[in-house]
């Protein structure tokens, strides 16, 4: 997957859950204060990040990804098969399965 695939994914997922303009969205948009996303609202996304795309994010990480783009940058660095990121990074969080969907 690309970035703009990536972000195209997460604008989605919020202006769903939100009820709001994908197009309001970028990669610098804050999440609590641009979007007034509550936990339950990132919650959601994170388990949405999990589900899609395989990778493990603990209530710490979860807690520093502040906007749009860091949530990118975290799906490209924990190694999502099929981009470029995911062969040169070396993630320090520990890489599992999806397990079940």
């Amino acid at each position: 997957m690309t970035r703009e695939q990536i972000l195209t994914a997460i604008r989605a997922h919020l202006a769903d859950e939100l009820e709001i303009d994908p197009g309001s969205i970028g990669e610098g948009t804050r999440f609590r204060e641009d979007l007034e996303a509550d936990s339950l609202d990132l919650y959601t996304l994170v388990q949405e990040l999990e589900d899609r795309y395989g990778v493990k994010i603990s209530d710490e990480e979860a807690a520093r990804i502040l906007t749009v783009g860091e949530a990118v940058e975290f799906v490209l660095a924990t190694g999502v098969p099929g981009t470029p990121e995911s062969a040169s990074t070396n993630s320090t969080s520990a890489h599992q399965p999806a397990g079940e969907h």
